[in-house]
């Protein structure tokens, strides 16, 4: 059995735009309609897909305001929980967008691309190799126009979403690992212009599942 860690923040958690907004605190998509969970059902009973999502999670930054969102300090003791590991997948980038952070998209790459430094020395693939690692452009930023208090929190995070695929995929090429620009597969609800809708998590469980195919069968 193949063992599949997806290390992300809400959108693997699985945020539900449309439930949240009625409900007045975060609520998530089923578990078969997350993406995670979509990816499960794809690849089957030869892999186990273990989801590791928290809202707010940046790349490698501290958060001010929200503690424990640093993916950089949860990352190294997450691998060790779940190894041995044959493939983690990382989409992370979306917080680190916040105004709070004033990064630019360079920055943020270079976030990623600890991180996957920090995977390729765990040893906490099978019999101590180094795991194969995804690295998953997350998706874009949607119009917050109509959106003052979000649009306040992310100012100008739409173009900077919309620039983080191509240094995320250099970063990959660097790094010698597998990259997948989820961006060119979905788009966030115009609900809130950051979640997933329960058919965009379809969809994307549905392209990495086919990543994760041409990954083992090389």
């Amino acid at each position: 059995m193949k063992h599949v860690l997806c290390f992300g923040d809400s959108n693997t958690w699985g945020w539900d735009p449309e439930a949240t907004a009625l409900a007045g605190f975060p609520v998530r998509h089923g578990v078969g309609i997350r993406w995670t969970g979509v990816l499960q059902a794809a690849l089957g009973s030869g892999f186990r897909v273990i989801e590791e999502g928290l809202n707010g999670r940046t790349t490698v930054f501290e958060d001010p305001i929200e503690a424990g969102r640093n993916g950089g300090t949860y990352l190294e003791p997450c691998l060790w929980s779940h190894m041995p590991l044959d493939l983690v997948v990382v989409m992370l980038g979306t917080n680190d967008l916040k105004t709070r952070f004033s990064l630019p998209p360079g920055d943020i790459a270079d976030g990623a691309s600890k991180l996957l430094r920090m995977i390729q020395r765990s040893e906490t693939g099978p019999d101590r190799s180094t795991p194969k690692i995804l690295l998953l452009a997350p998706p874009p930023v949607g119009d917050l126009e109509g959106m003052p208090e979000l649009a306040e929190k992310f100012k100008d995070a739409t173009l900077k979403s919309k620039q983080l695929p191509g240094f995320l995929e250099r970063a990959a090429l660097q790094a010698g690992v597998h990259f997948l620009d989820t961006q060119k597969v979905v788009r966030p609800s115009p609900l809130d212009g950051l979640h997933l809708s329960a058919d965009e998590h379809g969809k994307l469980g549905r392209a990495v599942m086919e990543a994760v195919v041409r990954i083992f069968t090389r």
